[in-house]
């Protein structure tokens, strides 16, 4: 693991190390709330959990701001676990091994976990500072962002007194965000019957792999492949062939556009040789298809031995024409903001288990009526191929407010520090700025962060050099508040 303390600013990246090595898969943020606990007595701050798990750590005005608003850095305590398929780590006890690369800092195989801890660290060192003025503090740790916020939904009564909120949790250095998408997850069970595999068969496994993956929000529009689809448009035009399905498996988290995904099926032995040719010709073609966007694209078939049982065949056809059916990618762009995805769907994951085959997906619309019709139109696809379906509860979106004080003051800070202006922007995923204004209705919000790219995939990266500004920017902003 890479010493990260000696790069600047130090006092971010000593905090951001230290969060590295605690455990802190989404749902499971015992360890990182004992952390954010113990850090808090430590320096003496006073500190108050709820009853969902949220932390909140509060620190005096210094002297000459005592008259000033509060102001709340918000982030969000876990990360999404992702890791390539040949990596071996275990994400509930393993420290993140990091490395730095041409200027990048990245894990070893693994999510980085920059997605939100970099914003933890930017708050705790906040808190830590001696040097800093500032007006009284209140620095929000939020639980399970990722896959649910279930933090912001569940923040408890009173958590909060501030006026101004900066929400530590952007990914572009230069951009302040103002707005966001909301979402919901919309998820299918197959129940299937299964028979003994039939005789006469050849069995075969196809994987794809090697896709770019990453945030089905900030990555839905640059035309990356998704692994589900993939698999099942080839099994689709396997169907003539007399194909038997024994399992699909592809993706893992519902906000994250999936990288890998396999299959294992059956044809008859007399059109075996047709279906590998068949695979190999769909290979090149889905190769020239996604040349731009998937470079490292790989699709291999093996042969393997018999299974001992296969799905009926009304399931399999309906699983196979609702995954190659169900909408994907960008539904929509916006009109009102210029390059801004408005709807999405992303085909997250499909899992086989002892309890049936269970499809996720995740739609995003910053208009609510069109994230509404566009969970349906999943809906209907999944229905209509007889699989029971449900909602999440979903999640707002944040409105923009083009005339907030709280932006107005950090576009200053800004141009003052770096002599050119930042762009504000609305991003496509989702924040948990909507759920906080629902519940503070008066709040002043403005999201900013460093550089990172290739967040919810092995790829995750944090660029180094973006981490010193976004620093310098926030005790910028909160100085002159």
């Amino acid at each position: 693991m890479t010493d990260l303390t000696k790069l600047a600013p130090c006092e971010v990246w000593t905090e951001f190390e230290a969060i590295t090595r605690v455990p802190r898969p989404s749902k499971k943020e015992e360890k990182i709330r004992d952390y954010l606990v113990g850090w808090a007595k430590e320096h003496g701050l006073e500190y108050r959990c709820d009853a969902t798990g949220n932390v909140v750590i509060r620190k005096p005005a210094t002297t000459g701001y005592e008259g000033r608003p509060t102001v709340i850095l918000q982030s969000h305590m876990d990360m999404v676990c992702e890791k390539n398929s040949d990596v071996a780590f275990d994400f509930e006890h393993d420290a993140i091994r990091t490395r730095i690369d041409d200027g990048w800092v990245r894990a070893e195989g693994t999510t980085l976990g920059a997605d939100d801890g970099i914003g933890m660290a930017a708050a705790l060192a906040m808190l830590a500072s001696a040097t800093v003025a500032h007006p009284a503090l209140e620095a929000l740790f939020t639980v399970d962002e990722e896959t649910g916020l279930t933090g912001a939904f569940g923040l408890g009564e009173g958590m909060l007194t501030g006026k101004y909120l900066i929400n530590l949790d952007s990914e572009d250095e230069g951009e302040l965000f103002i707005g966001c998408a909301g979402g919901v997850d919309t998820v299918a069970k197959f129940s299937p019957m299964v028979t003994p595999a039939p005789d006469g068969f050849e069995y075969f496994r196809i994987d794809v792999k090697g896709l770019a993956g990453g945030h089905s929000g900030d990555d839905i529009e640059k035309g990356r492949a998704n692994s589900n689809k993939l698999v099942a448009r080839l099994l689709y035009e396997l169907l003539p062939y007399g194909l038997v399905l024994n399992r699909f498996d592809g993706g893992n988290l519902r906000n994250a556009i999936p990288r890998e995904a396999f299959a294992v099926f059956g044809v008859p032995a007399e059109t075996a040789g047709d279906v590998c040719e068949r695979c190999r010709a769909f290979a090149v073609e889905i190769v020239e298809e996604f040349k731009y966007t998937e470079p490292n694209l790989q699709m291999t078939l093996n042969k393997i031995e018999g299974v001992e049982w296969v799905l009926d065949p009304v399931t399999m056809q309906s699983l196979v024409g609702a995954l190659v059916g169900l909408p994907n990618g960008v539904l929509a762009m916006s009109h009102a903001v210029e390059g801004l995805v408005e709807t999405s769907s992303n085909l997250a994951s499909v899992k086989f288990g002892a309890e049936g085959i269970v499809v996720t997906t995740s739609q995003r619309s910053s208009v609510e009526s069109a994230k509404r019709y566009a969970a349906q139109t999943v809906e209907a696809v999944l229905r209509l191929s007889g699989a029971e379906v449900a909602h999440s509860d979903g999640y707002p979106g944040w409105s923009p407010d083009p005339d907030s004080y709280l932006l107005h003051v950090t576009e200053q800070c800004y141009e003052r520090l770096f002599a050119v202006k930042p762009k504000v922007r609305a991003i496509h995923a989702g924040l948990e700025c909507g759920l906080f204004l629902e519940k503070y209705p008066e709040l002043d919000m403005v999201s900013f962060g460093p550089t990172l790219r290739g967040v919810h995939s092995p790829d995750e990266r944090l660029e180094i050099a973006t981490v010193q500004k976004f620093w310098d920017l926030l005790c910028a902003v909160v100085g002159s508040l």
